[in-house]
């Protein structure tokens, strides 16, 4: 039987909304920039929220469209289970009708229920509802509306009530919240259905009785004090898993033997060598019981979270240690880890999934195609430092063997943690190799020690937040003024007090404001709003949503008062030179290195421009100087700004306007031109109004930043020519220090050749000095039971030259085990050396030996079981370290 391709089914969707008069809008990025409260899209609502909330009016009445969604914690959304049940994802897509102020309940439903019976053909006697049975609490009634809507399509005993929880959709806290009512599906047997009827596993987190379809009818808003009002308008919230849909469909029942995953787990089974069977543990909480559903769990975690990965890193979020960052690198090892330990994949893997993924996703997200190849190389990079790291983790529990067998067998907590914190090792991972080594895991001690550095974590970010207080009631949205005006006059609308770590702030929005809040990698404004009876310093401007926010640190005596809204002009005029500089110089970087570069990321501020874009190679210093001078020839230029508004963005792009990947476009943009020929941008930044007056500009900086990603720093202005100066400066005390030589270079190099020569005479003098100590060393072997036994206190001028003579003297020596130690510039070493075959036995370890003989010397240190160093602080401890050596190795044979 041939699966209904992912693309048709989804097509049919956006066609129907479409015949119904909804316009199609594309899918915002999966990464959020402008909402302090996400991370990711996490629901096909987010994109809207402004609409809901009345921070903007929506541009259309009736909307639909298929949205990237991504979760990683939540209900049924922790991570660490998603492949061992077949219908949760990290990645998702959200199919979604919406009405703003237009249809409700009655054309929800019916649409609902046509599209589902006629076009998708699922059959009726599989299908349930649910509508909300009301509060008493809440004082809300029963959804009797829903409830009589629904009789005209189905029957009373396919008409479910649901409780709060499940029939009660509300956006956070405060804010637009309605009654729902929801879509199930029965994917089971006629035999199990025979046994127990549907209705009875509806909400039931039951895998073949899932919820496919949620229309949120909102129509009420919930204030602060939890009570309940009426909105002026009503709306129609709606989101469709398209992984679901596809299984109830395809008529299987899984989503991962649909046609959204099984391109993908078929590459990957074929890849591997391995058959993919379909199965999985019985609840998410069994580990699986077989080797067939081990590689099954290990295919459904790769085609999920390369889906994942994939997509936010086409969206601008690369794989980092911080915030959205360190969520993507998280999923990106679970992925490298199941390949690595189900899947035997001890090389990079993942990146090869990509274009598979990319030809499949081309024709609704076509952004991944366009960055296959850069795409690719972020995780190729990943997945080669995780697979090192994994190495330094295996090699990390071989040496806390032995130490554990001598406590008991079990790796204690704190040990398990920070082999998952540090080397990246899960506890199932780590009691895996510790069952197959017959030691166990202190489990409990591991939930101690994360669940500690969770309450940190929490402790740390704990921010306390009041409601928005109303001063001013405006119904139209707050409007930026700031291209036109550098001030403005303006009104309080609203405020709200946040208190962090002791700090206390206010958040102000004005009806409107010359204040630009930071986004698109330009910071925002700072300045003053005065008024009669007080002056009040705005100490950061910030987008929530596409609500303008203003921090201070205290309140306007006079909240109801007309101000006088006061950017910065000076910091706002270096603000606008670095930003169209910026401008400049990637239009440079893409006539010198080529037309595959992009903006990955950018920071503009006041004092330097941070610019990051894909390209493969570090660029050279020839390139960077070409670049420097395109971007200095356009300065002087003085090229005037051409800045058009309301652009429709087709027009824009035929305009040839770059449109970056990531960012979220409406049907109408502002276009930045300088030379139609040269630089065209989509943008909402400000801008200087003719090139000239930035002055001069000046590269400080190329770097790596990760993958396939390099970044450029430069100054500007009066930065520009300070920064000149002061390299004309270090210049000339650089001369002086050789004495003024005629010609400078010819002095360095004559002077690098000398000090090249001296190096090599002080490493021949070092070699030397080894070589005779190791012939006396010798000498000082003694039995020790069954070993060949060394301890002394030597000359080494580094730690290197230490470590080659413990090698040296193990190559001569056989069944050695040698304790040095020596002191280097001041501080104390110890380096510890055993033959293979001793630190193979068991008894002793060069890890263990020489933390114990560290603390001597007020250190510590590690290595592997064969050879370990350790620094200290105490050089007057090492003839101690060297006499406690003998006892400690005594006692480790006995």
């Amino acid at each position: 039987m041939s699966l209904p391709t992912a693309s048709h089914v989804r097509q049919q969707f956006l066609d129907f909304f479409a015949s119904k008069g909804h316009h199609i809008v594309p899918s915002a990025p999966i990464v959020v920039k402008d909402d302090p409260t996400l991370l990711f899209i996490n629901s096909g609502m987010a994109p809207f929220k402004d609409y809901f909330l009345g921070n903007k009016p929506a541009p259309f009445k009736r909307i639909a469209d298929t949205q990237k969604c991504l979760r990683v914690s939540g209900k049924h959304n922790d991570l660490e289970e998603v492949g061992y049940d077949t219908y949760h994802h990290t990645m998702f897509e959200m199919l979604g009708n919406w009405s703003f102020g237009d249809y409700f309940k009655k054309d929800a439903i019916a649409w609902a229920w046509e599209l589902l019976t006629e076009v998708y053909k699922l059959d009726k006697d599989r299908l349930y509802v649910t509508y909300f049975e009301g509060d008493q609490n809440d004082g809300t009634a029963a959804d009797t509306e829903t409830q009589g809507l629904w009789r005209q399509y189905t029957t009373d005993d396919r008409i479910l009530p649901g409780n709060k929880k499940d029939n009660f959709w509300e956006m956070g806290d405060t804010g637009p919240c309605g009654p729902c009512t929801e879509i199930h599906i029965d994917l089971r047997s006629e035999e199990e259905r025979a046994q127990k009827p549907g209705r009875e596993l509806v909400n039931a987190d039951h895998p073949q009785v899932v919820e496919i379809w949620n229309n949120v009818f909102m129509e009420f808003q919930r204030l602060a004090d939890k009570s309940l009002i009426k909105l002026p308008e009503q709306s129609v919230d709606t989101g469709m898993g398209f992984e679901r849909l596809m299984m109830a469909v395809s008529g299987v029942k899984s989503n991962y033997d649909t046609d959204v995953f099984q391109p993908l787990i078929q590459f990957i089974a074929k890849e591997v060598g391995k058959e993919y069977h379909g199965t999985a543990p019985a609840t998410v909480n069994d580990q699986p019981a077989t080797e067939n559903e081990k590689t099954d769990i290990a295919i459904r975690v790769i085609a999920d979270h390369i889906r994942t990965i994939a997509f936010t890193i086409a969206d601008g979020q690369l794989p980092s240690n911080v915030k959205a960052g360190y969520v993507i690198r998280r999923i990106l090892r679970r992925a490298v880890r199941y390949a690595f330990s189900s899947l035997g994949q001890k090389q990079p893997f993942l990146y090869k999934l990509v274009p598979v993924l990319a030809d499949q996703m081309a024709g609704i997200f076509p952004e991944l195609k366009a960055q296959t190849a850069f795409v690719q190389r972020v995780i190729e990079e990943e997945e080669i430092a995780f697979l090192k790291t994994l190495e330094t983790g295996l090699r990390r529990l071989d040496a806390l063997e032995e130490t554990t067998r001598q406590n008991g067998g079990v790796i204690d907590g704190k040990t398990a943690f920070e082999l998952s914190d540090t080397f990246g090792f899960p506890l199932d991972l780590t009691a895996l190799i510790a069952r197959e080594k017959g030691l166990t895991v202190d489990e409990e001690g591991f939930k101690k020690e994360l669940e500690q550095q969770k309450n940190r974590s929490r402790n740390a970010q704990e921010t306390e937040q009041s409601d928005w207080v109303t001063v001013t009631e405006h119904d139209a949205p707050n409007v930026f003024v700031g291209y036109d005006h550098d001030e403005a006059t303006a009104r309080l609308l609203r405020y709200r007090k946040i208190d962090k770590k002791g700090k206390t702030e206010y958040q102000l929005v004005l009806d409107q404001t010359p204040f630009y809040a930071e986004s698109g990698g330009q910071i925002g404004d700072t300045g003053y709003l005065e008024s009669p009876l007080s002056k009040v310093r705005v100490l950061d401007t910030k987008k929530e949503n596409d609500l303008i926010i203003h921090t201070t640190l205290d309140l306007p005596q006079d909240l109801e008062a007309e101000f006088l809204a006061r950017p910065d002009a000076a910091r706002r005029a270096l603000i606008r030179n670095n930003h169209t500089a910026t401008h400049l110089l990637q239009a440079a970087l893409r006539q010198v290195l080529g037309s595959h570069v992009q903006q990955k990321g950018s920071l503009v501020n006041d004092k330097l421009l941070r610019f990051d874009f894909s390209h493969f190679t570090k660029v050279t210093d020839e390139q960077l100087r070409e670049i420097e001078q395109l971007v200095n020839r356009r300065i002087r230029q003085q090229i005037p700004l051409d800045e058009r508004r309301n652009v429709p963005i087709e027009e824009a792009k035929t305009l040839g306007a770059m449109a970056l990947f990531g960012e979220k476009y409406g049907d109408f943009v502002r276009v930045i031109t300088f030379d139609k020929d040269y630089s065209v941008e989509l943008c909402g930044g400000l801008h200087v109004q003719n090139t000239g007056s930035i002055g001069y500009f000046k590269i400080t900086s190329e770097s790596a930043v990760g993958a396939g990603v390099r970044r450029i720093e430069a100054v500007t202005a009066d930065a520009a020519e300070a920064y000149v100066d002061q390299q004309l400066a270090l210049l000339q005390q650089v001369r002086e220090a050789l004495g003024n030589p005629q010609h400078l270079l010819t002095s360095l190099e004559k002077q690098t050749e000398e000090i090249g020569g001296l190096r090599k005479q002080i490493e021949q003098f070092a070699q030397q000095s080894i070589n005779q100590q190791r012939e006396q060393l010798v000498g000082q072997v003694k039995p020790l039971g069954a070993v060949n036994f060394l301890a002394a206190q030597v000359q080494a001028t580094s730690a290197d030259s230490l470590k080659t003579l413990a090698f040296q003297l193990r190559q001569q020596v056989p069944n050695l085990v040698a304790v040095l130690g020596a002191e280097i510039d001041g501080k104390p070493q110890l380096a510890v050396m055993l033959d293979d075959e001793l630190a193979k036995g068991g008894k002793l370890n060069a890890s263990t030996l020489v933390r114990e003989l560290a603390k001597e010397i007020q250190g510590g240190g590690g290595g592997q079981p064969f050879f370990a160093t350790a620094g200290g602080k105490n050089a007057a401890g090492l003839p101690a370290a060297i006499g406690k050596a003998e006892a400690l190795v005594g006692e480790k044979l006995a």
